[in-house]
């Protein structure tokens, strides 16, 4: 996560919105369920008042993260940023384990490790 938030916060802002409605993007590909919120929060590190934590436990789980991705204060891409990132990373983690161990064709399962 910290080289992903180094990563982040490598792009300009008006680079991360984009960046992040790509997030929302692979979530929904992965199938984020109700049941991978509280996980998501926990492993993002944000404390459950924080706003992409409220909206991710507000509402359907397929309409939340585009909510998420479209926050505009500065200061919650951030947080917004962790959020999807875990919200992405606990969905496919069920997805690889119940439908995936045999094989599949899920690009998002090898998504390139940046170098650095």
């Amino acid at each position: 996560m910290s080289q992903g938030i180094e990563w982040f916060d490598t792009h300009s802002r008006r680079s991360r919105p984009p960046i992040l409605l790509l997030l929302r993007h692979h979530c929904v590909q992965a199938r984020a369920l109700i049941e991978d919120r509280p996980e998501s929060i926990r492993r993002a590190g944000l404390r459950p008042t924080h706003t992409p934590a409220v909206l991710i436990t507000c509402g359907p789980i397929d309409q939340q993260p585009g909510k998420i991705a479209g926050l505009t204060p500065v200061d919650e891409r951030c947080k917004a940023f962790r959020l999807l990132v875990e919200v992405f990373a606990v969905a496919d983690e069920r997805r690889r384990e119940r439908f995936c161990s045999g094989g599949c064709g899920h690009w998002w399962h090898d998504l390139p490790v940046a170098d650095g």
